[in-house]
């Protein structure tokens, strides 16, 4: 069912969440008005009731989630992020959520690929080996010939499952629904358990939702293979991160995680001091190709409304 819709045409004003993403976006187009809210303070030259559409900041910004409720007659949140997990719960139904999908694409599938690397062929391990001067030479895994189970078929997870072809490993991937596509098969998440058993590596990049929370849940990393690698580029919470910690820490298990839950990871949390374990600061998204790519989005729809039609990346429940 699709969310309930705002007519482009009915939307007219806009805040932005800082001066700086303003300037890049300008010159606005004509008939629609914008300014600054950074929801800590009062909008700049527009009172609460006049704002139709809002953009949120790309960082921390379900800490200012709460503010929308003061924005009374608002019809459009669009978000920095490809995931809008909060955002649903904040706003009422007849308010549309547009997210950044593909903005972000490229760059978190370059991470997935540089920590299933990094993890497999010991290249955190060989960088701590370096501050002390010490030569280990071992016999590491290679990502060629393994079988990566993906687990996200979306914007980004096609470009992971693309960077992954030339690695020349044997891929399956899991959707929400069972189907084909001009790739190939697609598996449901019902087969999780079944279909961990013959992987060595999990790779993590669904969106947060009630159905997705836990869906790599203890069951499913039991399944795994020992020596099995899991990476998450996708939202802490889908995964079970305590029953993760468990299998990482006894041995069993690699992590490389660009996510957790919670965020930041607690500074006494064991995952911290697993060897086996590879933790980037939620950066997946957060290069030099964002800014560029997600003023050419905001461009885009800020014409859209100007025009009075469809906005790109309206959000579907």
């Amino acid at each position: 069912m699709d969310r309930v819709q705002t007519h482009p045409q009915s939307i007219k004003t806009i805040t932005f969440p800082d001066e700086d993403l303003l300037a890049a976006v300008e010159p606005i187009p004509e008939g629609i008005t914008a300014t600054v809210w950074d929801f800590r303070s009062e909008p700049e030259g527009m009172a609460l009731d006049e704002i139709d559409a809002v953009i949120l900041p790309y960082l921390n910004a379900g800490e200012i989630l709460g503010e929308l409720c003061r924005a009374k007659n608002l019809k459009l949140v669009q978000t920095q992020s490809t995931g809008v997990d909060g955002v649903r719960e904040s706003v009422g139904e007849g308010v549309s959520i547009a997210s950044a999908a593909g903005v972000h694409a490229a760059a978190t599938a370059e991470l997935a690929i540089g920590l299933i690397l990094a993890s497999l062929r010991g290249i955190d391990r060989a960088a701590r080996d370096q501050l002390h001067a010490k030569w280990r030479h071992e016999r590491r895994m290679s990502l060629a010939d393994r079988k990566v189970l993906l687990v996200g078929v979306g914007g980004i997870g096609q470009e992971i499952a693309k960077r992954l072809e030339p690695f020349e490993v044997e891929l399956t991937r899991v959707g929400n629904t069972a189907r084909d596509d001009e790739v190939g098969h697609v598996h449901d998440t019902g087969q999780l358990v079944e279909l961990a058993r013959a992987h060595e590596v999990l790779v993590v990049i669904t969106p947060l939702t009630e159905s997705t929370r836990h869906l790599i849940d203890s069951r499913v990393l039991a399944a795994l293979p020992d020596g099995a690698l899991v990476v998450n580029v996708a939202r802490g919470p889908v995964v079970d991160c305590e029953a993760l910690t468990a299998e990482v820490v006894s041995g069993r298990l690699n992590c490389a995680v660009d996510v957790f839950d919670p965020e930041p990871i607690p500074h006494a949390h064991p995952l911290w001091r697993a060897e086996n374990a590879l933790i980037t600061p939620h950066i997946g998204g957060n290069t030099t190709a964002f800014h560029p790519r997600m003023v050419r989005l905001l461009r885009a729809q800020l014409q859209a409304l100007a025009n009075g039609t469809d906005l790109c990346n309206v959000m579907r429940r």
